[in-house]
């Protein structure tokens, strides 16, 4: 009676209060919300902080667990007891793996089967060789653990779970790494990305081998059983869930909401899998992440279901299970010398096994030896299926604690290695050439059209109309094809799954930002640019770069400079609203124009879109634009009037040059006040200079009666704001970003967007109420000017305040 009196009765799910005397950490729900917050703040904290490093997400939350189990504040009993009671872990344990159970769907929703099928051999040998000697090794290591730590244990399981442990590459984690580092669309990226989804695919099937083999039954028929249906229940479903999920697919047309309906059956699928695995006897991960990966990759349905999915279970549920493998790790059990003597021995097989297998197959494969290093480095990337692998290893008996918390630090170690060791040995960026590379600007000596390239960014479908637009009105007089188009989408690198179905849109052929698949359904994007490309002489050619925000200067410079662009063109960083005001779209956007303007290989121009040509394409024979061009002078308003006659040659497109002039006494009578020292060179030979663009300009553009050319001599800033506004009604407005004398220098002040300029500031601002799109132009300059950098380098806390005031 007495020892019954002193078990505790099982949690209530709620409580009444703390007014009726109730501890909310008694309940099991109020505890296992306090449980997730602690695990989603320690998480994002350790994130942030490891930022800076360049590390994935996984490892945070690997140390994050860590930090709230036994290893760090769990030290503390009174905490444990009370935010860990060992009556929770089987309601935490729960949540945690019902969120792995939909994340390895997420994760098998990411691996292509169409792709491994047209894995290489090279790679294919590759994933076989950093396969092979990790196993080996870990059947070594093995023993020595058995001999010394892990006494006790059946030695075939042991075996098999040590192998795979050592094995293991993670392939969602490896993907973030390759993007992180700019390395998707490289030889190297392309080759670490196909062994290591081979990889994956062969960890699961060693996995399968390890839990069969790890029952508690001793019977070896009950292992063969084990395996042989699970072998049954894939086959089973390779018949079953492609023909259904497909029909399901071509329901849901591309732009449509998916039905609600084929959600939850998706979702009922999912958990069915997982509970015929289960009741198998290898694990319910197995069930969920066969579904994932057999479910098709085309059409909207499986970016519906991650879209549907992901940040309930990425976000709230999975760190959980980071948490509940924590509680399990007490690095404090790996005591003295020969522990710690272990651990050394243990990580330092695992990478040797890793990096000397990869690089030695690679070597043979004719890889260069720079190459074959990073992908060993590569490949040595452990994440959550390594924890997965330990866990079920420690629940079911094979894995001691020392063991579980030495493996745990092993894979730990070996993925916060990765990047800073890649990065280390392998600098892909001096591959550049840069020779041959001198059509760096539009402008030429006498205004010469040889045939030209254009880099254009854009963010998504908003940004398609004008630019596609603009296109048209850049090419010219049709006759020949002088202008090649190179359209970069502009994609966020997150550790959302989303993320990852646009990696493997990255990795297709050439790195395009669709497929060439009849069969993959159409798409928005796709559809706006292969029918321009039928209907004009332009060729487009797509490219995607999915990065950071922090780093997609870099993606757009590069690819710049490796298409030997003419110029980039950038959409500005906020949009046209309804009421005709420009917002916001995302300020992030701002930094990344800015670092474009400072390091980019050629000419640049940031376009604000207010509807060139309208909401849809115009064709050829149907455009009719007015351009304005507003000349002050300087190198930039020069690359602005060249642009501006390449536009003329279009037969649709109206070009107005309008030439600003300071009246001569203006000066003398204090209406304008200058530092004569703020000019690189004299006003007269800037003036000389000026004339001569403008001469080679009008010689070439009065040719065609529909092009004006236009001087107005102002007194003042103020009576060129007015000219400025008058002569603001068009379609277009080009101009200088940092236009050069006397009379641009008085106009210069502190402004809302200093890198659009003074000129650029004026016809974005409310008061002027322009309805032109604007395009902002800078000439491609080895060094650029003093006022120029300057303008970049301006504070930009300012725009935050002012984003909502337009």
């Amino acid at each position: 009676m007495a020892s019954n009196s002193s078990c505790k009765p099982p949690m209530k799910a709620t409580s009444e209060g703390v007014f009726q005397g109730n501890n909310p950490l008694d309940f099991a729900l109020p505890l296992v919300i306090i449980q997730i917050c602690m695990v989603l703040v320690l998480t994002r904290v350790l994130a942030y902080l490891l930022k800076p490093l360049r590390q994935p997400r996984v490892i945070a939350e690997i140390i994050g667990g860590i930090l709230l189990g036994p290893s760090a504040l769990g030290r503390n009993t009174n905490y444990l007891h009370a935010v860990f009671p060992k009556r929770s872990l089987p309601v935490l344990d729960t949540l945690a793996n019902i969120g792995l159970l939909f994340f390895l769907f997420l994760v098998g929703l990411e691996l292509d089967l169409k792709s491994l099928r047209r894995t290489g051999k090279k790679a294919l040998s590759i994933a076989m060789a950093g396969i092979s000697l990790p196993f080996v090794l870990g059947i070594g290591v093995s023993f020595v653990l058995r001999g010394s730590i892990n006494e006790g244990v059946s030695p075939g399981p042991f075996i098999v779970f040590m192998g795979v442990a050592m094995s293991i590459t993670a392939f969602p984690v490896l993907a973030r790494i390759l993007a992180e580092l700019k390395l998707l669309t490289t030889d190297v990226g392309k080759m670490a990305m196909s062994a290591a989804a081979v990889n994956d695919i062969a960890a699961w099937i060693l996995l399968a081998l390890a839990v069969a083999l790890s029952g508690t039954g001793r019977s070896p028929i009950v292992a063969l059983w084990v395996f042989l249906s699970g072998s049954a229940f894939i086959v089973l479903c390779s018949f079953v869930v492609p023909p259904v999920f497909k029909w399901m697919a071509r329901r849901c047309p591309e732009g449509e909401p998916v039905d609600e309906l084929y959600v939850c059956a998706t979702l009922g699928v999912v958990l069915a899998a997982g509970f015929v695995t289960d009741t198998i006897g290898i694990h319910a991960l197995f069930g969920a992440f066969v579904v994932g990966v057999l479910i098709p990759k085309e059409g909207a349905f499986a970016g519906a279901l991650v879209e549907k999915v992901e940040d309930l279970v990425s976000g709230l549920f999975l760190p959980l299970y980071f948490v509940s493998s924590g509680l399990k790790t007490d690095v404090a059990s790996i005591k003295g010398a020969e522990s710690w003597g272990l651990l050394v021995l243990v990580i330092c097989a695992a990478c040797f096994g890793k990096i000397a297998g990869t690089v030695g197959v690679s070597m043979m494969c004719k890889i260069p030896f720079s190459e074959a290093l990073a992908l060993g480095l590569l490949m040595n990337t452990k994440g959550l299926v390594e924890l997965i692998v330990l866990n079920i290893g420690k629940d079911r008996g094979v894995l001691n604690d020392q063991t579980f918390a030495i493996l745990v630090l092993m894979a730990l170690v070996t993925t916060f290695i990765t990047t800073p060791s890649v990065i280390a040995v392998y600098k892909p960026a001096k591959k550049l050439a840069k020779s041959e590379y001198k059509h760096r600007t539009i402008y030429r000596k006498g205004f010469a059209t040889s045939p030209f390239r254009m880099f254009f960014t854009f963010h998504g479908i908003r940004n398609l109309p004008t630019m596609i637009n603009l296109i048209e009105a850049s090419r010219g007089t049709g006759k020949k094809e002088t202008l090649t188009v190179h359209a970069m989408h502009l994609m966020e690198l997150s550790e959302r799954s989303s993320a990852m179905l646009m990696v493997h849109k990255a990795r297709k052929n050439g790195s395009p930002f669709w497929k060439k698949d009849p069969q993959a359904g159409s798409d928005q994007i796709v559809v706006a640019f292969e029918t321009f490309q039928q209907l004009s002489k332009v060729s487009i050619r797509p490219t995607t770069a999915i990065s950071a925000v922090s780093s997609m200067h870099e993606d757009i410079c590069n690819g710049a400079e490796s298409k030997k662009a003419t110029m980039i063109i950038l959409p500005f960083h906020k949009h046209l609203r309804l009421d005709g005001h420009l917002e916001v779209t995302r300020a992030e956007y701002r930094h990344v124009n800015r670092k474009v303007l400072e390091h980019a290989p050629c000419s640049v121009s940031i376009l604000v879109d207010r509807g060139f040509g309208g909401s849809s394409h115009v064709s050829a024979s149907n455009v009719d634009s007015l351009v304005t061009v507003l000349f002050f002078g300087g190198h930039d308003d020069h690359e602005a009037l060249a642009y501006g006659a390449r536009m003329a040659e279009h037969p649709g497109i109206n070009l107005v040059v309008v030439r600003f002039l300071l009246e001569r006494d203006a000066t003398h009578s204090g209406s304008v006040t200058v530092d004569i020292d703020e000019f690189p060179s004299s006003i007269e030979e800037a003036m000389s200079m000026d004339d001569d663009v403008i001469a080679e300009c009008k010689e070439k553009m009065l040719k065609d009666s529909k092009n004006k050319y236009v001087e107005r001599v102002v007194k003042s800033s103020t009576e060129a704001i007015e000219a400025i506004r008058e002569h603001s009604r068009c379609n277009l407005i080009l101009v200088g970003r940092m236009p050069e004398g006397e009379l641009v220098a008085s106009m210069r002040k502190r402004s809302e967007c200093p890198e659009m300029g003074p000129v650029g500031n004026l016809l974005i601002s409310p008061e002027m109420n322009v309805a032109a799109s604007v395009l902002v132009v800078q000439q491609y300059h080895t060094n650029l000017s003093m006022h120029s950098l300057a303008s970049l380098k301006e504070d930009e806390t300012t725009d935050q305040g002012d984003d909502d005031s337009n």
